[in-house]
């Protein structure tokens, strides 16, 4: 099903001479693909270009990236210079990302640490995830906790310690628990949208890169029926 962004889409949590740090939707890509799609990139610049009345493109650099069905925080750079230091703290790890997954099946264990490492399949643009090294593939690591349960499913928080791409859903499939919504990866069926996964980018820390004060950003849950029975706990 093809996304369709509605007014008023672009939701800012936090901004300043450097940095933006937007709430996507889930469905909304990133950053424009052949597909033709809006991006959130193309929202942000638009927003800058409006706001500060620049008479040609705004700056907006990617920091990072979630993928399309994924909700949640997306950091962009409004100067070179945010962008450079924001790199520079993502490969060093100096950026606690906190994810929240809802799946069905309850985890092995209430809290633990994952590790795997993952092959692409670039003719089903997914990821695969090992128990062992394989050839060409590359090392991932995350640690979980159930925070919730709501009936028969789980609400896990996850920090990923690596970045890589489908990592959070590939591993959690490998031990069993697909996340809603998430029929590449094994979940039975999709969402009521069909454009989303129960994969929300919860939240960032870090210390600003040009501040050099610690900064944290949350985004609320997506209010959508999806995430109903989470929303309920009001967490």
């Amino acid at each position: 099903m093809k996304f369709e962004p509605k007014e008023n889409l672009l939701q800012i949590l936090y901004e300043d001479n450097h940095l933006i740090i937007v709430n996507k939707p889930a469905g909304m890509l990133v950053q424009e693909d052949d597909t033709g799609d809006i991006s959130l990139v193309e929202l942000v610049k638009e927003y800058l270009r409006t706001k500060y009345q620049k008479p040609g493109e705004a700056f907006c650099g990617v920091v990072h990236r979630i993928d399309r069905p994924v909700s949640g925080l997306v950091i962009f750079a409004k100067t070179s210079k945010g962008l450079e230091r924001m790199h520079a703290l993502f490969r060093e790890r100096k950026i606690t990302k906190t994810y929240w997954a809802a799946v069905r099946m309850k985890p092995p264990h209430d809290s633990g640490t994952l590790f795997h490492w993952l092959l692409k399949d670039r003719n089903t643009n997914t990821v695969k995830a090992f128990n062992k090294p394989v050839r060409n593939g590359v090392e991932a690591e995350l640690r979980y906790r159930i925070i919730a349960r709501a009936g028969n499913y789980f609400l896990l928080e996850v920090n990923p310690i690596t970045g890589r791409p489908h990592q959070i859903r590939a591993q959690l499939a490998k031990i069993g628990c697909p996340i809603q919504g998430d029929v590449k990866y094994g979940f039975s069926q999709p969402n009521r949208d069909e454009h989303s996964i129960c994969l929300h980018s919860r939240q960032v820390s870090f210390i600003h890169p040009v501040q050099k004060v610690p900064l944290v950003v949350s985004a609320r849950l997506p209010q959508t029926s999806d995430w109903q029975r989470f929303n309920d706990l009001n967490l």
